[in-house]
């Protein structure tokens, strides 16, 4: 047999187990050393009380012959597409039907499957720096092209993010068929205000293309000008498919289930300009490659949507807000470059005049004992950043910050690094070996 080629074009390993297999390293060579782990993005709470429950009745069920469950509907039960119909949707003013709702084992697996359902010579448009997914899952499906000397693919059009533009992807420039999107976005904790939503929405219509929204933190999401579903914006159920998870919001990192919606509207067209909908081709691949999620774990995500369920998430997303603003301002203050931080889990950051993710990375790691993501992991622009999560408890968090603040820098190592609202920019200089100490001797504090 031949096998898929584009598996050997990728990268060797995927980013996360490069990092766990450098923790994993560190760990063996440092048997002692207490690490915190602010890389990835798994969560520490519990599972709430009322899901738990939930589904301890739905295990006895499995138990009766009268109550028994075995193969499950490919598209999701309808007690819990209805649950999200009323409560995500409905209740916000926005009219998604369960028909249009497909619950699945988690948004990664939907993000990587959707490619079954659009033309191999799709044109891929992905934010640079963006979730590693969209674009392996891109080249695995034969949409990549060749890799290039700068780590990119030729086929695939990279919008870069930079400080300039606040780490959000400007419009394409040339024509695309298929665009990913994020929300919070993962990495760089950056939102789409409804204006500038807006523009990829009246971009996509006038393309033709697809949006698919990444939306898996719009729990984090509290500010009333960010929009929390891209069908908050008028026509968007003509251009996007929506994904979301329960696995950050509700702590099913282990359980596995989230959801995509593929609203009736939505359309593409076969190469005689016929259009078919989308939600029939996606359901046809759901039945065909996917058996549904678990009976037992929908239970327990339905749970969710009770007031029990609803007030046990909103005080687990206060804890992880809580913890990313503790990492915004502890960076701020530590002479770093920050962005996210606020609506969303996750932070990034960057030391002025260092350019190498993977140098901070080590220097975090062997200094302070704290793990992080190297942000050219996510892409080129990503080079000089790393991603800190909100996710490790909040003592854990503020170890870990006060750590980072304490560690002993010299000249060489980090090079200079700036305070917000116009302070100058200041060098690292010999005795100078806290980062509190340089703010401190200088009156910044």
């Amino acid at each position: 047999m031949y096998i898929n080629e584009n598996f050997i074009k990728l990268p060797k390993s995927y980013l996360f187990s490069t990092v766990a297999a450098k923790l994993k390293e560190y760990r063996e060579a440092h048997p002692d050393a207490e690490l915190i782990r602010m890389d990835i993005g798994d969560v520490t709470l519990p599972i709430a009380p009322c899901v738990i429950e939930a589904m301890h009745k739905a295990v006895d069920d499995m138990g009766s012959s009268e109550t028994f469950h075995g193969y499950g509907p490919e598209q999701g039960y309808l007690f819990l597409r209805e649950a999200i119909a009323r409560n995500d949707y409905y209740e916000r003013g926005i009219n998604i039907t369960a028909d249009d709702i497909f619950i699945s084992d988690g948004a990664k697996s939907d993000l990587g499957n959707l490619g079954d359902i659009y033309s191999r010579k799709s044109i891929i448009a992905i934010a640079d720096p963006g979730y590693p997914v969209y674009a392996d899952a891109s080249v695995i499906d034969g949409r990549g092209g060749d890799l290039l000397p700068d780590g990119r693919w030729s086929r695939i059009m990279y919008l870069e993010c930079k400080p300039e533009n606040g780490f959000k992807p400007d419009l394409p420039i040339h024509a695309v068929d298929v665009i990913f999107l994020c929300s919070p976005c993962n990495p760089t904790g950056t939102v789409f205000t409804r204006g500038e939503l807006m523009k990829w929405v009246d971009f996509a219509r006038r393309s033709h293309a697809l949006i698919i929204y990444d939306s898996a933190y719009e729990a984090f999401v509290s500010d009333p000008d960010i929009p929390r579903s891209i069908y908050e914006i008028d026509g968007a159920k003509e251009c996007a498919i929506e994904i979301r998870s329960f696995s950050k919001t509700a702590g099913f990192t282990g359980l596995r289930c989230g959801y995509t919606v593929v609203p009736s509207k939505l359309t593409g067209t076969d190469r005689e300009g016929k259009e078919y909908p989308l939600r029939q081709l996606w359901n046809r691949r759901q039945s065909t490659k996917f058996n549904g999620a678990s009976y037992i774990v929908q239970r327990g995500a339905e749970a969710l949507y009770t007031p029990e369920g609803k007030e046990a998430v909103k005080r687990n997303i206060d804890i992880y807000k809580e913890n990313a603003r503790y990492i915004r301002e502890a960076l701020e203050k530590a002479g770093f470059e920050v962005f996210g931080g606020e609506n969303s889990p996750y932070v990034w950051a960057k030391l002025p005049g260092e350019e190498d993710s993977w140098k901070l990375f080590e220097l975090l790691l062997n200094e302070a004992q704290v793990s992080s993501t190297p942000g050219i992991g996510f892409g080129n622009a990503g080079a000089g950043y790393i991603r800190l999560t909100g996710f490790n408890s909040p003592e854990n968090t503020r170890k870990a910050m006060e750590r980072i603040s304490n560690i002993s820098l010299s000249d060489g190592e980090i090079g200079e690094f700036s305070r917000k609202n116009d302070v100058k920019a200041i060098k690292i200089l010999d005795g100078l070996d806290v980062l509190d100490s340089i703010t401190d001797k200088l009156g910044l504090k």
